[in-house]
């Protein structure tokens, strides 16, 4: 149902959302009409992204305001079926445009699109007839069927079984690993710890053997760093420390930050996100493919959006079904795995995104992009090999005498 309010309406139309704020903003006095509908699906989506605010920043349009600021003068906002929104978190920072983007699509706005390039503003609307999931960065039309896939954000509802790798995480504390075992046993990747802490001395003893074992099977792995750094200094100690032990490695699946004492989480959302970001910023512009580690209570309660719209994530909740709703890539679903090749319990992985083509084909983690080689030696019948070779754009030629 379409609603009219005169001007200075300033109604309270549901817990978070005062009809003032969906007034023509053309400077004019005139009526305006917001949908009941759009409304509510505002309110679920304040829910949704637990919100600390939601600006609305265009809500009704006259049809002159609308065609002023680019619109056809006969769109959604004209007929009071639209908002353009900026979503903020906890921590008082906005919230990605494209998790605004797939919250909106979960909730059952019909017409849904990002709005600039800093991913920031969205728009939304509950048109009656089809569907407009959009990204005016790239095109004024609709961009895509599921904003998931278009975003690359893969969540418990599109994850399935057949895209899957099983992988392990292991340590030290997983003694004397027979990779070979892993390997027959049907594990397709490891993630190994690298170490913890901020000295040279607290490397994972057993890091180099794990990575040469993994390597030699062909096991695809990656790497973690357990953290203690209780401030963003001491997180960036810890990033020099990773970086100088993974240093001349190639790790096939992303490398990441573990983040797990009591006494980080003490600080609270604000400083634990700035310990959070000072480290996976400074692995990240180091050229590695960076990730955070955590479990679905610290990615909820202690992980600000901005880092799990940027970082791939890799879920620690050891449940047969895991109900957190954000985007992950890695679950991590047990602590009390068997694989051959290990004595005692292991935890269990499943990983849903092809993270050695996506590191390979951009050249991170210690790969190279291709490189052009020169064409094979020729050989004569009598006087040596004749070889020719392209160097900088320029062609030599000449012959090896034989040997």
């Amino acid at each position: 149902m379409i609603k009219t309010y005169k001007f200075d309406d300033t109604t309270q139309i549901t817990p978070h959302f005062n009809a003032k704020e969906f007034r023509c903003k053309c400077g004019k006095v005139h009526a305006f009409s917001i949908s009941n509908e759009l409304v509510d699906k505002l309110e679920k989506l304040y829910a949704a992204l637990n919100c600390s605010k939601i600006i609305v920043t265009s809500g009704y349009r006259c049809p002159t305001h609308d065609k002023n600021v680019g619109g056809s003068g006969t769109g959604q906002h004209t007929l009071g079926n639209a908002a353009d929104i900026c979503c903020y978190g906890q921590d008082g920072q906005p919230i990605s445009s494209k998790i605004v983007c797939q919250k909106a699509q979960d909730i059952g706005f019909t017409g849904i699109t990002n709005i600039t390039a800093a991913y920031i503003y969205t728009h939304v609307d509950v048109r009656p007839n089809g569907k407009w999931y959009g990204d005016e960065v790239h095109s004024n039309g609709s961009v895509t069927d599921d904003f998931y896939k278009y975003f690359a954000a893969d969540t418990a509802d599109n994850h399935k079984e057949a895209d899957t790798m099983k992988g392990i995480d292991v340590s030290v504390h997983n003694g004397d690993i027979d990779w070979g075992k892993v390997k027959t046993d049907g594990i397709d990747f490891a993630i190994i710890r690298a170490g913890y802490g901020r000295l040279a001395s607290q490397k994972d003893k057993r890091f180099e053997q794990n990575y040469s074992g993994a390597k030699a099977v062909g096991i695809p792995v990656g790497a973690y760093w357990y953290s203690y750094a209780m401030n963003e200094n001491e997180a960036r100690q810890e990033a020099d420390v990773f970086l100088s032990v993974i240093k001349g490695k190639q790790f096939e699946m992303p490398v990441y930050f573990d983040l797990e004492e009591k006494k980080q989480f003490d600080l609270g959302k604000e400083q634990v996100s700035a310990i959070m970001r000072a480290f996976l910023e400074k692995v990240e512009s180091a050229g590695y493919f960076t990730g955070l580690y955590g479990s679905a209570s610290s990615l909820t309660t202690h992980t600000a959006d901005d880092i799990k719209s940027r970082y791939t994530i890799w879920l620690a909740h050891w449940v047969n079904q895991t109900n957190y709703s954000d985007a992950y890539a890695i679950w991590q679903y047990s602590s009390k795995g068997k694989v051959a090749g290990i004595n005692g319990n292991v935890d269990l992985d499943i990983c849903y995104k092809d993270f050695p083509v996506i590191i390979k084909g951009k050249a991170l983690n210690g790969f190279d992009k291709e490189r052009d080689l020169p064409d094979p030696p020729v050989t004569t019948a009598d006087d040596g090999i004749a070889v020719e070779v392209t160097v900088d754009g320029q062609k030599y030629s000449g012959k090896l005498n034989k040997a």
